[in-house]
């Protein structure tokens, strides 16, 4: 369970649009938003140098203060920049301690499937979770064990074992991961005697001299 908290104190944001963000971002600054509980958005500023190492941190619940009001707000969107370096904006959502929430979570992999050690492919099509519960008994990851997957089988949503108290929005029978046989096409006899007969054609001669080199000779 995600238990991690962080203090994150931020300021009301004055000015909005592209260019007035972009002037933020260069100053060292990140422009977001809080909403939530029935009360207007706030866009806010946070110092990058605050809010990346906190986001990479896996915290999911802050105590927000902006301007000397205090709420508990879940991180609940963070966008990057194209090279995933640089925090470009963020979201944040305001929760208590008795309010379910609805966010997605990864799934991570755990051993070695045999099925790929064999010569199979291990495929894993869903990539993470949407699920609900409490603010405060948020996982940090679902786990899939993938140990005993030989060709041919499946983990699918229902397989997942999840933390009490936390309830899964997928289909049951989605595939989470699997492991498929590697299909070699195979040359049938005909096919390979057809390759054979056909005579690669020489480079810059010309079809007619081709077809000339290929006439006998006549007896005079």
């Amino acid at each position: 369970m995600s238990t991690k908290e962080a203090k994150l104190v931020a300021e009301l944001r004055s000015v909005r649009g592209t260019r007035a963000c972009r002037r933020l971002r260069s100053a060292g600054l990140v422009p977001g938003n809080v909403y939530g509980h029935r009360e207007d958005t706030q866009p806010i500023v946070v110092k990058s140098e605050v809010l990346l190492p906190l986001v990479k941190s896996g915290v999911r619940v802050v105590d927000l203060e902006v301007n000397g009001q205090h709420d508990k707000a879940l991180v609940r969107e963070v966008q990057w920049d194209p090279f995933g370096l640089r925090i470009e904006h963020f979201d944040l959502m305001r929760v208590d301690a008795t309010e379910r929430v609805t966010l997605h979570v990864p799934i991570v992999l755990k051993g070695t499937a045999p099925g790929a050690l064999g010569g199979g492919i291990l495929e894993q099509p869903l990539h993470s979770l949407t699920i609900d519960c409490l603010a405060y008994e948020i996982p940090d990851a679902i786990v899939a064990k993938v140990g005993t997957l030989e060709v041919g089988q499946a983990i699918h949503v229902r397989d997942l074992e999840l933390p009490p108290n936390v309830h899964c929005h997928n289909p049951p029978d989605a595939i989470v991961v699997h492991i498929v046989e590697v299909k070699v096409k195979e040359t049938l006899p005909g096919e390979a005697a057809a390759a054979g007969a056909a005579e690669p054609e020489v480079i810059g001669k010309k079809p007619a001299e081709a077809a000339a080199e290929k006439e006998p000779a006549k007896k005079k």
